[in-house]
């Protein structure tokens, strides 16, 4: 699971600059260049301290269904999360369409490849 997770990372990566290519066509504003970069910072911040908290002394790293569950609902709710601040303060671009797309592909992924 380890190595599909590593190959969806790079998927994703790849997707991204494809799209950010041929769908905004020019350079897109970074959350950071607005007012939303703290929001951003903290949000995420506070959702990996959730997530490694969650994940080394609540779950069961054994049980491998368990495990599946934990990487499809960290990944949903980080890509979710970085749509909203996205469609929130870049208000002109289409960025927060991009990760929109991120997240359907990653969720195809998952359904395909992990379960």
């Amino acid at each position: 699971m380890t190595l599909s997770i590593s190959i969806l990372v790079l998927l994703l990566a790849v997707i991204n600059i494809i799209l950010e290519k041929y769908i905004l066509k020019s350079p897109s504003p970074k959350i950071s260049d607005t007012t939303g970069k703290n929001i951003n910072r903290w949000g995420k911040g506070c959702l990996a301290v959730l997530a490694i908290c969650f994940y080394l002394f609540v779950l069961d790293m054994t049980d491998e269904y368990m495990m599946k569950w934990f990487f499809l609902i960290a990944f949903v709710v980080s890509a979710v999360f970085h749509a909203i601040v996205e469609w929130w303060y870049l208000r002109g671009s289409k960025q927060y369409f991009i990760s929109i797309l991120l997240l359907m592909v990653g969720l195809v992924y998952f359904r395909i490849v992990i379960f």
